[in-house]
């Protein structure tokens, strides 16, 4: 897929106030430690991540979404009443229904003639719904739109911590590990029409692919669905994830180059889902890129699913890691298993 004349503007986020370290969890299921000898230390070696952050209990995601929102638009010549589409696009909503989009939309006063509704793709919500935009604009629909989202780890990480300690078995600590590295966070892109914004960040095209028969690998929600009566478990299949996910993200890869025309010696910088240290260090080695072009931000906020990838382009640009002119590839992958990479002239 090509684009036009598309450009991503901005991107703003909202860090929650309570940074938890991999320390302090590990601490949380000392008994399960002692139980399986293992060393304190062992979260954070496994996977390169010393904290993450988590909302207040009771905050709701619409309320960091807005707070991104805001912030997005601050910086934009786009107004809320120019914006034809809001997308919410987190893992975590406020309900099942009505959209959480609704809410963002209501505290952002969009006009009501705007697109409003939630995108859910694991942890390529926000890119899926750069997507949709971007092709809406191409097509004449609007010319302009917004990706929100915000994801929250207390919960999930309270839950599974429960059920480590309740099996204390190795089997359990295995499939847990990956819950153990969220992270919670809120972002806010906006997406628009090139000539509303001659400064913006071009966005060229993209690829997707998917291996939807590996769709079990990781699981999040309650164990009987939705709607059901189960409490909420997150369960991963690490291994199987890193071994498939990297087979898809090669794939990609490949086909991403050829559509865009690139070279790998042409590409400036990266920014990738962040899953933590081992995926990262595997992952560029298969596509053959350095580390000195991709920016990382898993070691002080974890991994928060559908915010990292924008997060980190936020944050690599605010430290001056993303330039203007910077051809750059994101690289997104999501349980399903989902992979989608975008270009983008910084």
């Amino acid at each position: 897929m090509r684009f036009k004349n598309v450009a991503i503007e901005s991107i703003a986020y909202e860090l929650p106030p309570n940074v938890v370290t991999s320390l302090a969890l590990e601490q949380r299921l000392d008994p399960l430690y002692r139980e399986l000898r293992l060393q304190p230390g062992q979260l954070e070696a496994l996977t390169g991540i010393r904290e993450r952050r988590y909302w207040d209990p009771g905050s709701t995601m619409a309320e960091g979404a807005i707070k991104a929102g805001r912030k997005a638009l601050s910086r934009s010549v786009v107004k809320p009443g120019d914006l034809g589409m809001l997308i919410y696009a987190g893992v975590c909503r406020d309900n099942l229904e009505p959209a959480t989009a609704c809410a963002v939309a209501d505290g952002l006063g969009l006009g009501s003639g705007a697109q409003v509704f939630d995108v859910s793709n694991a942890c390529l919500g926000v890119i899926n719904g750069i997507v949709q935009i971007a092709t809406a604009i191409d097509g004449g629909q609007l010319r302009a739109g917004l990706v929100v989202s915000c994801e929250s780890a207390r919960q999930i990480v309270d839950l599974t911590i429960d059920r480590m300690l309740a099996d204390p078995s190795m089997d359990r600590f295995r499939l847990s590990l990956a819950t153990l590295t969220g992270g919670s966070g809120a972002i806010a892109v906006v997406v628009c029409d090139q000539s509303l914004a001659p400064k913006g960040h071009r966005l060229l095209g993209g690829v997707i692919r998917n291996r939807v028969h590996w769709h079990q690998l990781c699981r999040w929600g309650p164990d009987s669905g939705v709607p059901g009566t189960a409490p909420m478990e997150m369960v991963t299949d690490a291994v199987g994830v890193m071994e498939h996910g990297v087979e898809l993200g090669v794939e990609t890869w490949y086909a991403f180059l050829e559509e865009m025309g690139w070279g790998v010696e042409q590409i400036d910088r990266t920014i990738c889902h962040q899953v933590g240290a081992p995926h990262r260090d595997y992952v560029l080695k298969q596509l053959g890129l350095s580390p000195d072009i991709d920016f990382t931000t898993y070691e002080f906020l974890g991994n928060i699913g559908t915010v990292s990838l924008p997060i980190t382009a936020a944050i690599a640009e605010e430290r001056d890691f993303l330039e203007r002119g910077h051809r750059t590839a994101f690289c997104g992958i999501g349980s399903g298993l989902n992979c989608m990479m975008l270009g983008v002239e910084w």
